[in-house]
């Protein structure tokens, strides 16, 4: 297979439609390629020199068809086909619209998709982006097809009537093209194809005269050609040389493949597409709204997100999953507090009832308790009432009366406010009290039950004062549950062994409160199970004073466990933190 381009190998177009050729046709196709180079070599000479050359390159092999790149390659092959292939088909490519006129007539076995060079679309581009436009400058060469672009350009300019004041800079000098377009205004737009021959001669690709140009001129420039990007032009509606060549290896695919050109059904033109230099519109000072939809945008920085897609939608992925783990840890912290409520509301409920079960056991020795001064009260105001109906003057005797009954008052109202505050139903409150206090009112309460049981209780020695935080009522609780389980144990031995030992002791940073006896102690397989739920080794026991007893402790911040003494018995001890020196809030850890 022949390519023939129209121009040197160099130009761009010809770099882009090779290409674009060659990422369609076969991978087993042999490729030839050579080159006319015009506009620097023409004429009817050159032409039968490079007919001479061509025939005796390829006489003994002739190419199964032939690429006509451009319109000096088709109308060379078509001039000379009869000498060189006459039976070979040709497919043309990058030969524009204008250069096949109705009266080009082609043969049936030479076809291609020809191209449009839209300089309409060009030059409402431009006006789009430059509204303040009034001067609208068309530059163009000396070539054969420069001129050919020329006399296009000047019909569809014909068409804006009115509209701008269009000025040709056609077939000039360079020098001279180059120094007008340094002297535009604001008021000025460049609109051209490039050209291959300016005035005096001199050959330059259109890429590079556009690149003269835009180094030059002093307004923005639009060109026609994709390969003009990046060399200063602002855009325009352009011819893309690489898909001119993908559509031409495609025909040229099928036909080696066996169809007949007249089966190939090819589009009658080549699309373009608008086409703009992001760096060209800040240098212009261009609005970018004015962009129209769809136009294909060159050069622009990618954003974060377009340049950092994958990591981006990674990043997002993970701040979700970590939005909804952080929502669904608040709404789980939120459901836990909501149960920690609720066990505490249940632990103080049962707790209180846990202290009516206790005054329940208490009702005997605290109506003993209460019986005592109002026994005495009795006594003396019937006393008094006697010594009245004597008539005797003895005001002494009345006022020793009346203090005792005073005394007697006081100390029954003393049981009812301790009995009460135990059995008060209130909130837990955590404040600060004093030890001593505390177990004096446990000694109170649990006097007269010992009493009636026949048992011996026993303060031994308090030391120095210690406060502790929390809440007093339950700390009582839990001293008398553990003095009631201590007389239980006792109750059927004999009376020297009936013995209870309420002790303190300071340790580092807290105290331990023991109660002991010297009953028949705790079998071992029980001791693991003392403070579970619901275990008891009472006949009747439910098994929830010592549970509730440990849940009342570790709220504390303490811890409670149960021994068997040396010397026989059972011994529970309780540490709790006490305030340290000048601290009213902290406790120290036990």
């Amino acid at each position: 297979m022949l390519v023939l381009f129209s121009n040197n190998r160099l130009l761009p177009a010809n770099v882009e439609g090779d290409r674009g050729l060659q990422e369609t046709l076969p991978a087993e196709a042999e490729l030839s390629t050579e080159f006319l180079d015009a506009p620097r070599f023409m004429g009817a000479s050159y032409d039968r020199i490079l007919t001479t050359f061509l025939r005796a390159k390829y006489g003994s092999r002739p190419p199964a068809a032939v690429v006509a790149a451009g319109p000096n390659a088709l109308f060379y092959l078509l001039r000379n086909r009869g000498g060189l292939f006459p039976s070979v088909p040709i497919v043309h490519m990058g030969v524009p619209d204008s250069n096949l006129s109705s009266d080009v007539q082609l043969p049936p076995d030479v076809l291609g998709v020809p191209i449009s060079i839209d300089f309409s679309g060009t030059i409402e581009l431009a006006l789009r982006l430059r509204p303040d436009a009034r001067r609208l400058v068309l530059v163009t060469g000396a070539s054969p097809q420069d001129r050919q672009f020329e006399t296009q350009l000047r019909a569809d300019v014909s068409k804006l009537t009115g509209l701008v004041d269009a000025e040709f800079l056609a077939g000039l000098p360079a020098a001279v093209v180059l120094k007008r377009l340094a002297g535009l205004g604001d008021d000025a737009v460049v609109v051209t194809p490039g050209w291959f021959l300016d005035g005096e001669g001199h050959e330059v690709t259109p890429r590079r005269s556009v690149e003269l140009m835009a180094d030059a001129a002093t307004a923005p420039i639009f060109g026609t050609f994709d390969t003009f990007m990046g060399s200063g032009v602002v855009g325009g509606a352009m011819v893309d040389f690489r898909a001119v060549g993908r559509v031409a290896g495609q025909a040229v695919a099928r036909l080696l493949g066996g169809s007949p050109p007249t089966a190939l059904g090819l589009p009658r033109g080549m699309p373009t597409t608008l086409q703009i230099d992001w760096l060209q519109v800040l240098r212009w000072q261009m609005d970018p709204d004015a962009i129209p939809a769809g136009a294909e945008v060159r050069f622009r920085p990618p954003s974060f997100l377009s340049e950092h897609r994958n990591e981006a939608i990674a990043a997002a992925l993970v701040f979700l999953l970590q939005s909804a783990l952080i929502a669904g840890l608040l709404a789980e912290r939120h459901r836990r507090r909501l149960v920690e409520l609720a066990v505490q509301r249940q632990r103080a409920e049962l707790a209180h009832a846990s202290r009516l079960a206790v005054v329940g056991e208490l009702a005997g020795a605290i109506a003993h308790e209460i019986n005592q001064p109002l026994g005495a009260i009795l006594s003396n105001a019937e006393a008094a009432d006697l010594l009245l109906q004597s008539g005797a003057n003895r005001p002494d005797e009345l006022r020793t009366i009346l203090a005792d009954i005073r005394r007697n008052d006081l100390r029954a109202g003393e049981v009812i406010r301790r009995l009460r505050a135990l059995i008060a139903k209130q909130a837990v409150e955590r404040q600060p009290f004093d030890l001593n206090e505390a177990l004096a009112d446990v000694e109170l309460i649990l006097r007269s039950e010992a009493r009636r049981r026949l048992a011996t209780l026993v303060f031994g020695p308090i030391p120095a004062s210690a406060r502790l935080i929390g809440d007093r009522v339950q700390i009582q609780q839990v001293l008398v549950n553990l003095a009631l389980n201590a007389m239980d144990a006792v109750a059927d031995l004999p009376d020297d062994r009936r013995t209870i030992q309420v002790s303190v002791a300071r340790e580092p940073g807290g105290v331990v409160l023991s109660v002991s006896d010297r009953g028949p102690g705790i079998a071992p397989e029980h001791v693991p199970r003392l403070f579970d739920s619901f275990f008891s080794t009472k006949r009747w026991g439910m098994g929830l004073g010592l549970s509730i007893a440990r849940t009342i402790v570790e709220s504390h911040g303490g811890r409670i466990w149960a021994e068997n003494a040396p010397g026989g018995g059972a011994a529970f001890h309780v540490a709790l933190p006490v305030l340290l020196a000048g601290n009213q809030e902290t406790p120290a850890s036990p």
